[in-house]
């Protein structure tokens, strides 16, 4: 269910921009400017999420932070870190050939 709380979250942000948004474009001002209704709706989504939508995130962090410890716990490795072993290995063996170098 991890995919879950975060499909449930991002639609509730969704939800907390877009529903102000076409209120705000119901007024006539903001018919004629639209980029300052999404502003305002902005600035409003983020306030509604930052009220009423704490558990939706305490729980799409908790599952981020149960992910983690359990890849850590199985010792795998992500893509990120193998990447960078190669590319280590690349400089390593280009810092080899070059002459005149020292280790």
């Amino acid at each position: 269910m991890r995919a879950r709380s975060a499909l449930v979250y991002t639609v509730l942000r969704l939800l907390a921009f877009l529903v102000p948004l076409g209120i705000l474009l119901l007024f006539p001002i903001f018919r004629e400017l639209p980029w300052l209704a999404a502003v305002f709706a902005a600035l409003i989504g983020l306030s509604l999420s930052l009220l009423f939508l704490r558990r939706p995130l305490d729980q799409v962090t908790g599952d981020l932070a149960a992910r983690r410890a359990e890849r850590r716990a199985a010792n795998r490795r992500t893509g990120a870190e193998t990447d960078a072993d190669v590319e280590d290995a690349v400089v390593d063996s280009t810092s080899d050939e070059r002459p005149g170098s020292e280790r």
